[in-house]
């Protein structure tokens, strides 16, 4: 109900935010989502492609969070169906412990998730992918580690590098610690594909990985043996949403079909072509479902030899962005468009409300520092979280980030409003008050045309601000200029990401100059004159 309001409420506010729900339409996209890795990224395109064979159109949402994100958005039917793990249901969203095998745990988590949530797991893909704790070889070597216990004895000498899934959750680094006692000198926070990078480059010591992890065999890297059998069977398998599960039956058979059919040597090849080859995760999909007999490859995606050795981990060179942006060119527009509407409409309902308000403001002074408090403090709430707030009122999707770039667009437009019409030259305010004009006269004729230069600046600063912001947005499946970033962040291909960044900085660019062509449209022309 929480929910319905907020989203009643935006679109009353900028009613090009609003878009029909899922149950409005049974014959809507389905939405897949993933997780922010490789593997993720794979199966999920493995899901879209065997629904797209069967007919039915795909939205995909890759690289959408982590597990509390995922979670949140399935229970409110804003995703259809993502890739999970058995292992991850029961130790990190049921808080429970593993006391038996792989069917035991699918079966515990399919009653609970079932009963809680209304959420299916359709019966598992085949193998398993468990947590695993690795090391450079030469490092595992000289310090004689072998397992688990032993790197206990160990850990207050070295340095861990984590993924952000991996910290703080009961089968992750804190189950470690209960475990088998390791704790570490110092931990960092870093995303799947850039901990193999740091972990070769010396910077930490030991890694959480995933034991289908191309890069493992890669990077020649040793994998600790659990000794205790502490991590939890990890089996993949489809997670469905109740509305998709009752409404589109046709639909889950197709999934189905994936039950058991994908080994693990067949899984770890395609994560080996994405993570090491460098090749796009739809071809990499393409060639499992090929493998396993479901498909037949998708024809014209072979890469060149150039292109196939660059990798994931190589340095770009100065044509290979060009040449992805070009070869790309119709997804980058589409995001390019995506990003801008974001801006455009967080932009367009923030000075709908700061413009006014900071006028309000300028007859209301008692009040104008309390209201500028609020609006910096929601300033300072950090992009991710302010995004995150806004999952349980809104959902994911456009309607959150528009929500969110919103409020961070209020501080500059608000502050700059209420300083330029109080601060309008003081000498014009009063020979028109000894002329006799009314308060709405001074204000109509020479406070706001004084001001429009620092209004103006205000609403430049809110739409830069917003250019950049917006790419945060990804992460809950808004679109736009982020996606590559966080496709290339978990993949590790810094050309994705810079096919992501440098239009961003562009278009932050583009923004800023159409402006200030505004501006001095909007400023008199005497006051245009002075600030050239």
């Amino acid at each position: 109900m929480l929910r319905r309001y907020g989203v009643l409420a935006l679109a009353a506010l900028f009613p090009a935010v609003a878009a029909p729900t899922h149950a409005q339409n049974p014959q809507r996209p389905i939405v897949v989502a993933s997780k922010t890795f490789a593997e993720s990224y794979l199966l999920a395109e493995v899901f879209a492609q065997v629904l797209e064979a069967h007919g039915h159109a795909v939205d995909r949402r890759p690289g959408l969070g982590m597990t509390e994100l995922l979670m949140q958005a399935i229970v409110g039917g804003d995703i259809d169906v993502y890739p999970e793990y058995t292992g991850t249901g029961l130790a990190a969203v049921l808080q429970e412990t593993a006391t038996g095998g792989s069917v035991e745990v699918f079966n515990r988590v399919s009653q609970v998730f079932e009963a809680r949530w209304g959420l299916h797991w359709l019966p598992p893909l085949g193998f398993e992918n468990t947590y695993a704790m690795a090391m450079r070889r030469e490092v595992a070597d000289s310090l004689g580690v072998r397992t688990l216990s032993g790197l206990a004895a160990m850990a207050p000498e070295l340095a861990g590098g984590f993924s952000p899934d991996f910290m703080g959750r009961a089968d992750g680094l804190d189950g470690l610690a209960t475990a088998y006692g390791i704790e570490f000198r110092e931990t960092r926070s870093l995303l799947q594909a850039v901990k193999y990078q740091a972990l070769e480059e010396g910077q930490v010591d030991v890694i959480d990985a995933y034991s289908t992890d191309g890069a493992i065999s890669r990077y020649d890297l040793t994998v600790l043996a659990d000794d205790r059998g502490f991590f939890p069977p990890y089996d993949a398998a489809p997670l469905l949403s109740a509305t998709f599960h009752a409404e589109r039956p046709d639909a889950v058979l197709a999934l189905n079909s994936l039950s058991g059919r994908i080994g693990v040597d067949a899984v770890r090849r395609a994560n080996e072509r994405i993570e090491v080859e460098g090749r796009p995760v739809a071809e990499a999909a393409a060639a499992l479902l090929a493998e396993i007999g479901l498909g037949s490859g998708l024809p014209g995606t072979e890469l060149d030899e150039g292109e196939a050795g660059r990798g994931r981990n190589a340095a770009p060179t100065l044509l290979a962005l060009p040449r992805h942006m070009w070869d790309n060119r119709s997804e980058l527009g589409r995001q390019v468009t995506r990003h801008l509407l974001l801006v455009l409409a967080s932009l367009g309902a923030a000075i709908l409300v700061a413009l006014p308000a900071g006028v309000a403001l300028e007859r209301r002074r008692a009040l104008a520092g309390s209201a500028l408090r609020v609006a910096g403090v929601l300033q300072t709430i950090p992009s991710i979280a302010l995004l995150a707030f806004m999952i349980p009122v809104l959902g994911i999707g456009v309607a959150p980030a528009v929500a969110a770039l919103f409020l961070y667009s209020l501080l500059p437009i608000l502050r700059n409003t209420y300083t330029g019409v109080i601060e309008a030259a003081p000498e014009a305010v009063g020979a028109g008050r000894a002329l006799g004009m009314t308060e709405w006269q001074l204000l109509h004729r020479i406070r706001l045309p004084l001001a429009a230069p620092v209004i103006m600046a205000g609403v430049r600063t809110a739409a830069v601000i917003n250019v950049g912001t917006a790419t945060l947005a990804a992460f809950i499946g808004a679109g736009g200029l982020g996606d590559p970033i966080v496709a290339g962040l978990s993949l590790s291909d810094p050309v994705m990401i810079l096919s992501g960044a440098v239009p961003a900085a562009g278009l932050a660019l583009v923004v800023d100059w159409g402006l200030a062509g505004a501006e001095a449209v909007v400023a008199p022309r005497g006051v245009a004159e002075g600030r050239r």
